[in-house]
């Protein structure tokens, strides 16, 4: 584990990505690395309202979004809680605009990580096969090793 020097986490504030968080907190701190919670959002203006509420009626709990940065920002301040607690020393945060498969692993790569670690919700789930989920679409297009938390 000594080889990780940077560690990424995606969080949106549910339960699973907040076992993510500590899971990847534990790492870092086990490993001596930075940890580097990341958490993506969409501005309230962008989305139109109805489609929202059909996609959240269809989806049910998978349809889990942050809108606006604010919220964006106190999932953040949750998670780097957690991750204190975790045992995690050198914490940093970034809220990113847009679409979370593309936030985290644009993140990763900017920022070097050497191991992102995400949750597995919607893995298994019928709107994680239809759709594709967060954490399959992250292993499929990160430029670095990935961790699968189970997490659900």
């Amino acid at each position: 584990m000594s080889d990780y020097k940077l560690v990424a986490v995606g969080t949106d504030g549910s339960s699973s990505a907040t076992t993510a968080v500590t899971r990847a907190a534990a790492i870092a701190a086990d490993a001596g690395a930075k940890l580097l919670i990341i958490c993506a959002y969409e501005r309230s203006g962008r989305a139109d309202t109805r489609d929202r509420a059909e996609a959240e009626r269809a989806l049910g709990d998978e349809a889990y979004k942050i809108i606006g940065s604010n919220p964006a920002e106190e999932k953040l301040r949750d998670a780097r809680d957690v991750a204190r607690r975790a045992g995690a020393d050198e914490i940093n945060t970034v809220a990113v605009e847009g679409e979370p498969v593309q936030a985290i692993c644009d993140k990763v790569e900017l920022h070097h990580a050497d191991l992102v670690v995400v949750g597995n919700k919607g893995l298994a789930s019928f709107a994680g096969r239809l759709l594709g989920s967060v954490p399959a679409e992250v292993s499929r297009r990160s430029p670095t090793d990935v961790l699968i938390v189970h997490t659900t």
